[in-house]
């Protein structure tokens, strides 16, 4: 209690401050140093992960096997097939999960993590490809490689040069160019993306299309254009979403009337008792494909300042009627 209470007494926040501020600085240099040496070596090392007919396997030691975990994730979820493997684990019978076809991705700052270098003979006897990201360009690890991604940096953020800091953004950012570079090559398409995100608001929004949550059927409050003020009403109060297509006699949406339009009839003082569907309604109504995405509808609506949207057939005939409550249900928005 009293070394805390005597930390906190010696607190200095314009220090504070000011190495936050630094450690951007010093962050911000390193990545615009790497992004200058890119090279030939980045392309060599893109193509060959293209040409991997097996799994990219990450391997890093204390910080940068917390790197390697994300960036087997980034992999993964952008369409290069890819899993962490911690290399202590490996030596213990872990080495099993590489196979031939595999390609490992080694990160290790110094290049010389002795989990790392146990396994390099092995990895070679196996023909495993190798490529190291690390900052020990002579290195144990860069001899044995097949290609070497310079991720060297002049200092560490740390104040005492010491704690991983400056080294691991780095190694971070190398492992994103990759992926990126990967997932342009691969031709890799935002539906892709959703594919391997079906539970996240992404894997909603581009997964989720207006059949999936449109009412249709008897849900569908329509009324034909001839429809009577009061069967337009009871047709509306009945179905409870404060709208009703009109429909002409072949099945297709001539307009809509929605509680808006009734409230802006009742202002200006209108007689809607001797009225007909086709007196009151929005002709030319917003529909929408039923094979849309349902992150259109949602974007249609916004755009408009509607809560419904008729939705149509590829011939045109109303099918069924989306409202913003659909989307907000199915968490589309």
């Amino acid at each position: 209690m009293l070394a805390s209470s005597a930390a906190t007494s010696s607190f200095n926040a314009d220090q504070a401050l000011r190495l936050g501020r630094e450690t951007f600085d010093i962050e911000a240099a390193a990545l615009q140093s790497m992004a200058q040496r890119l090279g030939p070596v980045f392309v060599q090392a893109v193509e060959r992960l293209l040409a991997t007919t097996g799994r990219v396997i990450v391997m890093g030691m204390g910080k940068s096997g917390h790197v390697g975990r994300k960036i087997a994730a980034t992999l993964a979820s952008t369409g290069t097939p890819s899993f962490f493997v911690h290399p202590a684990e490996a030596s213990h019978g872990d080495l099993g999960m590489v196979t031939r076809g595999d390609l490992v991705l080694a990160i290790s700052n110094s290049g010389e993590s002795s989990e790392i270098t146990v396994l390099l003979p092995m990895l070679r006897r196996q023909g495993v490809a190798l490529i190291a990201m690390t900052g020990g360009l002579q290195s144990s690890l860069a001899r044995h490689a097949d290609l070497v991604l310079d991720c060297s940096v002049e200092r560490e953020a740390c104040p005492l040069n010491l704690a991983p800091t400056t080294s691991t953004t780095v190694q971070l950012a190398m492992g994103d160019a990759l992926a990126v570079a990967l997932l342009d090559a691969r031709g890799f398409r935002p539906e892709d993306f959703a594919r391997s995100h079906p539970g996240g608001a992404l894997g909603r929004r581009l997964l989720t299309h207006v059949r999936d949550v449109m009412r249709s059927g008897e849900q569908v409050p329509r009324v034909p254009p001839e429809a009577d003020f009061s069967t337009l009403m009871r047709e509306m109060s009945a179905k409870g979403m404060g709208a009703a297509a009109v429909v002409d006699a072949a099945g297709y949406p001539v307009g809509i009337f929605t509680d808006g339009d009734l409230r802006r009839r009742i202002e200006a003082g209108t007689d809607l008792r001797s009225m007909s569907a086709q007196d009151v309604m929005h002709a030319h109504p917003r529909t929408i494909a039923v094979d849309a995405l349902a992150a259109d509808a949602a974007q249609l609506m916004e755009h408009h300042s509607i809560t419904s949207v008729l939705v149509t057939d590829p011939q045109g005939l109303l099918v069924g009627v989306v409202h913003i409550g659909d989307l907000m249900r199915a968490k589309v928005i």
